[in-house]
Parts: structure tokens; sequence; C-alpha cells
């Protein structure tokens, strides 16, 4: 025989051949040859039985002191200590020795979408419970719609949502609810006169309906370009060049109006738009730029022409008045001599000395006057 001691909260198992014989407490005990004392730890887990857990179950006096958990196929249970978490026990069968650790469980059904609301989502996620929860994050300018195999289900908002990982497809097209913006760039079309421009245009807008734009409709912003690209087309096609640089100011309020009804149809609001570029192609350019010189050029010959009739009109009137006036051509003869007199430092003359006579007499006369 061989003594055996068994501490404060612990609890001992003595098997003899495999068979359970009795249960050990606290104290000292005689242990027969052949027998097996198996020692474990009040509030811990039940590892590796000495036997089958069933077995051990059907005494009465080991069944008191075990709490046992049964965690069945799609199922995972979560374990708490005086509210605390511990772990999440899966599929199988858990015993854990009663003593001074008293615990709780939840238990959760993973074959259905929805988490139960008493699970604490927030204090469990992302860890530990991130293995077994799928989540779908929308932000404050979000809209999401939400599909459960494959079906419509409801519309989401800004927040996180959290489903249980399973075999139910689960689905978030989510939407930007803030101004966007769709450009038509570089669109080649004919005029009515048969030119040939490319033109770049863009529209804002906003979704207003998600459901129409997610669920009713299939690509809707692919939708929103081409009803934008008819319209242009058809807006452009009945002017001619000419009368389209006239209007260009008016192709944003035509297309607005003209696309608004089945723009919203596909959910979305149309706020604005306009022309940002119409560029013409190279022999097309250099014919503008050529007729527009044409227009310069004349509008600088009927300027000209206008300064030369004021010009020769004026002198006419001048001289008139010189004519009537002898003191008058002599003050515009004087004024014309001091501008050459202010061009020139010294003159020199050879001559009979006529020539120094007249000018004497012209600037001493102009003085005695």
């Amino acid at each position: 025989m061989k003594t055996v001691r068994i501490l404060a909260r612990q609890i001992g198992l003595v098997l003899k051949h495999g068979g359970y014989r009795k249960m050990l407490s606290e104290g000292s005990h005689w242990v027969w040859p052949g027998e097996t004392v198996y020692v474990y730890e009040q509030g811990a887990l039940l590892q590796n039985p000495p036997c089958d857990l069933t077995v051990l179950m059907s005494y009465p006096e080991i069944a008191d002191l075990l709490d046992v958990v049964e965690v069945n196929d799609n199922e995972i249970a979560l374990q708490f200590e005086s509210d605390r978490f511990q772990t999440i026990l899966q599929k199988g069968r858990w015993a854990y020795w009663k003593g001074i650790k008293q615990y709780t469980y939840i238990k959760a059904n993973l074959s259905q979408l929805d988490i139960p609301a008493n699970i604490d989502l927030i204090s469990l996620m992302p860890q530990p419970l991130s293995a077994f929860v799928r989540t779908y994050t929308l932000e404050a300018y979000e809209k999401g719609v939400l599909f459960i195999d494959w079906k419509f289900d409801r519309i989401l908002t800004a927040g996180t949502y959290y489903w249980w990982k399973n075999n139910i497809p689960v689905h978030v097209a989510k939407v930007d609810t803030r101004q966007q913006q769709v450009e038509i760039a570089g669109q080649e079309i004919l005029t009515k006169d048969k030119a040939s421009l490319r033109l770049s245009f863009f529209v804002q807008y906003i979704v207003q309906d998600v459901v129409k734009a997610l669920v009713d409709n299939k690509d809707y912003e692919k939708q929103l370009y081409v009803l934008i690209q008819l319209a242009l087309r058809e807006y452009i096609g009945g002017f001619t060049l000419d009368e389209l640089l006239d209007k260009k100011g008016d192709v944003a309020p035509f297309i607005l109006q003209a696309t608004a009804a089945r723009a919203a149809q596909l959910g979305v609001e149309l706020r604005g738009g306009g022309v940002r570029d119409i560029i013409l192609p190279g022999d097309m350019r250099d014919i503008m730029n050529q007729v527009l010189m044409a227009e310069k050029k004349a509008q600088a010959n009927s300027i000209m022409r206008r300064e030369e009739t004021a010009s020769t009109r004026s002198l006419l009137n001048t001289a008139k008045l010189m004519e009537d006036n002898e003191m008058l051509w002599k003050l515009k003869e004087m004024e014309y001599v001091e501008k050459i007199a202010d061009k020139i430092s010294s003159i020199s003359v050879s001559n009979d000395g006529s020539m120094v006579d007249q000018l004497k007499q012209l600037f001493v006369r102009g003085r005695n006057r």
C-alpha cells in the first residue's frame, strides 16, 4: 500500500484496471496496489479523463462535482466567470470541475445569421470572435443595400454591422451619397452642317434613392453616362457650328432638363453641369483662325479709314481758318520753326546769304508781332 495526499481544492479519482473505484477528497489516503490516482484542480477543465466521460457521469458523486457543457454542430459557447469572458467552446462535450470558480455560458447558433443581443460585440470584437463573425462598415457619407441569399433585405445606414459566418450568402452594395460628377470627355459629334468637333461635358449629381440605384437598376452610373451622351448628340446635331458656338451657354440647361426625369428613374438627382471644352479639328481650326484674322483685319482697315478721314477733315478745317486769319498762319509758322529749332543745335550755311536774311526776317518779324 502507499499513501496519497490530496490538497485543498483538489479532487482525486481512484481507478483500478481502467474502472472507477472511488473519489478522494482533501487529506491523506491509502491506495492499494494496482490502483491509480488521478488528481485534478477544482474549477479546471477535465482534460483527458481517465475513462469515458459518460461512464464517470453515471456516478452521482462525480456528476455533482462536474459542470458539463454540450456544444452541438454549428454552435459555439461563450464561457464567462463573474461576467468576465474566458474562452470560446466549439463543438464537443466540455466538463469543468466545480469549485471556487463559477462559470456561465452563452450559446450561439452559427447556422442563423443574426447575432443575439445578449452577446456583447463591443468587448468581443475584433478578438476573440473575429473567426466566427463577418463585419461590414458603412461610412457616414454612405448608404448600403443588404442582400441575404441574393435577395434584397433592407437599406443600411452608416455604422458597423455583424453577422455570423456560415453558408448563407450576405452581400452589401454601397453608394456614396455625396455630390458626385460624371465626365463626358472627348465626344466626337457632328453638327447640323456636318462640322466635326470634340466636346467635353460634365454633370454633377447625388444619389437620392438607393433602392432604385442599386436594386432596380444595374450600373446606374453607366446608364447615366449614356443618357447624357445621347442628349448631347441630340442637342449639338440640331445646330450649325456657328450657332452652337453662339449658344454654348445653353447646352447645360438643355441637357439637365432633357435627362432629369430619366435620371430620377435611376435614383439620381442632377445638380448642375457645363461644357468644359469644345475642340475643333486641325483644318477646321485653321479655317476659323483665318476667318477671325480676316475679320480683325477688316475691322482694323475700317478704323484706319475712319481715323484718316477724321485727320483730313481736321487739316481742312485748320487750312480754312489759316486762310482767313494771317495771325493764325504766322503762329503755325512759328510752331513749326520752334519744332525745327528743338531738333538742331546749330546751322551752317554757305551761300550768298539770302537764306540767312530770310530766317532773320522771319524770327525778327515774329518777335515784333
